[in-house]
Formats: C-alpha cells, structure tokens, sequence
C-alpha cells in the first residue's frame, strides 16, 4: 500500500508540474542560457564525460533548435540538435530517445529542465538548473533544490558546476554575432 501511495502523490506532483508549464511562452525561451546545476538520482546522467556547458535555443513553428556547448574530457564540441514539442507544451522530442520539458522558468534568469534518455530499455532522468547570468541566484538555486525533492531527489544528489577556475580552465569562444550572444565553451588546461 505504501508504494501505491508513493505513485499517487508523485502522479499528482508531475500533473501538477505539466500544469505550470500551460501557459509557456516559448519565443522567450529562446537565446542563451549557461547549465549551472544538475540533479539525479543516476550515476549515468551524473558522470557523463561530456557535460553541456552552454546552450543557445532557437525556435520555428513547433521546432526547437539547441545549440550545445559541451566540455567532452577537458575539450570543446558543439551539437546542433533539433527537436519538436508534442502534446504538452514546453516538452521536445529529439532524435535518440531524448526529451526535454520545461518544467520551470522566469525567462530572464533562469529555466529548470527535466531531460529524459531511454536507452536500453530504461528511462534515465535529470533536472537542470540554467541561468541567463554567469553568477548563481540564490534564491534560483533555492527553488531548484525545492524541484528536485518535488522528484523525490536529496540534497546529495544536486550538483553545480564550477567551471569558472580560470586556472585550470580556458574560456574559447565559439560564435558570436558580435552584437547579441557570446558563445563559449570552458576547456581545459592539460599540463
């Protein structure tokens, strides 16, 4: 009975979650945003050697384009990745069984994100706090550790990213319309 209680109150969570997420105005979810936490349960969605440092979020129609910034063992890659919005609004389907919902956002300091992989037969989950900004919010990152335990995730399994030691790293700068968005990727530095 306790694990039939437990699937309600976590049914009645995501319900109420895909609800707050109705009135999503895409178009401003559009443009930079820097990954600045994670959260799970998975070790696989946690030692990824191939963590996304930046994204830059373009939309057409019901299409989602993410440009991706990714630090892959110390170098940098870029993806370019589109995906389309399906039944719920703010939820992208993209190719290799991954999804994206948007499960929180103020647009201009921060979106809370829950991706998705179903590979080899499981489902693998993470939540992700990104930010406009390159310092935290602590009120943000409050609201983030709120979201995870919403999840039923710890404290222990919420994790930031401290990419800004500039003496181990390098900022590389990977596009730019010298106007509106600077693109860059943390790499690095190999003794």
């Amino acid at each position: 009975m306790g694990a039939g209680l437990l699937g309600a109150i976590l049914g009645l969570v995501l319900v109420q979650v895909e609800v707050a997420v109705q009135d999503l105005d895409l178009q401003k979810m559009a443009g930079f945003w820097r990954e600045v936490g994670v959260a799970s349960n998975q070790n696989l969605a946690l030692k990824t050697p191939r963590r996304p440092e930046a994204l830059f979020l373009t939309l057409r129609g019901a299409e989602l384009t993410v440009k991706a910034a990714y630090n892959s063992s110390g170098s940098c890659e870029t993806e370019n990745i589109v995906g389309s919005e399906v039944d719920v609004s703010g939820r992208f389907v993209f190719p290799g069984h991954r999804e994206i919902h948007v499960i929180d956002t103020d647009y201009e300091r921060y979106a809370i994100l829950r991706l998705s992989l179903h590979w080899q037969g499981r489902a693998f989950h993470v939540l992700k706090y990104f930010s406009r900004a390159l310092e935290q919010d602590k009120e943000v990152l409050d609201k983030f550790h709120l979201v995870a335990k919403d999840y039923g995730l710890s404290p222990k399994d919420v994790h930031l990213n401290a990419w800004d030691n500039l003496e181990e790293n390098r900022l590389l700068v990977l596009d730019t319309d010298y106007k509106n968005f600077l693109f860059v990727c943390v790499e690095s530095i190999q003794n």
